[in-house]
């Protein structure tokens, strides 16, 4: 009879060499974003040492900037400081406190 091993991380998230959550996702993305601007830039006809030293020093600053992000705000950290920004700082009411209470009364209904 066959052995399984049972699967110990369901309802974990993704995690893979310390990258957790979106940052798997900007990782790839950055990468692939690298990826294609070489290409774009080899197909143009910029020379193969250019293109090399931009697609090092792109990917680097890639990994460098996800994993710094990762370590600075953890997993749910990320959307946390995105959702920040869409909050408003303040909230601004230029109506009088007569005016204010005056709507709270209920209508008179007109015959």
């Amino acid at each position: 009879m066959a052995a399984f091993e049972i699967n110990k991380g369901v309802g974990r998230t993704v995690e893979f060499k310390g990258l957790k959550a979106q940052y798997l996702f900007l990782f790839a993305g950055g990468l692939l974003a690298v990826f294609i601007l070489v290409v774009i830039l080899y197909l143009c006809g910029v020379s193969q040492v250019a293109c090399l030293v931009i697609g090092v020093v792109g990917a680097s600053l890639v990994v460098w900037q996800t994993f710094t992000m990762n370590r600075k705000y953890g997993q749910y950290g990320l959307m946390k400081k995105g959702s920040v920004r869409m909050h408003p700082r303040y909230l601004v009411n230029r109506r009088t406190v007569c005016h204010l209470i005056r709507n709270l009364q209920p209508k008179k209904a007109k015959k």
